[in-house]
């Protein structure tokens, strides 16, 4: 799986659909809902499941990074699946705070 800036990659379990913002600084399996997810052109694998363990789900428009590997991507389309990365669990990233224009 070559992770490029720009590459949208689809869950094999869900509706999730990413684009990769920053690939990972070594190569690295992303995977939802338990499965590695497969390019977004490509069709989806038969016969698999949602993981119990994967199934917090990914919200449309979050931003999710993993600083272990550096590896950021965003959500384009949502899904009940949640992301991971070699097996670990990316959480969605704080969004910055605005300054008030008091």
């Amino acid at each position: 799986m070559e992770l490029k800036p720009g590459s949208r990659w689809k869950s094999s379990v869900c509706n999730t659909e990413i684009v990769v913002v920053r690939p990972p600084k070594t190569p690295a399996i992303l995977e939802c809902g338990g499965h590695p997810m497969v390019a977004n052109g490509a069709t989806r694998p038969e016969g698999l499941a949602l993981s119990l363990t994967h199934s917090a789900g990914s919200a449309m428009g979050k931003r999710f990074f993993d600083e272990r590997t550096g590896l950021e991507v965003l959500c384009v389309k949502a899904g009940c699946g949640s992301l991971s990365i070699d097996g670990h669990a990316i959480d969605a990233r704080e969004t910055k705070k605005l300054p008030s224009s008091d």
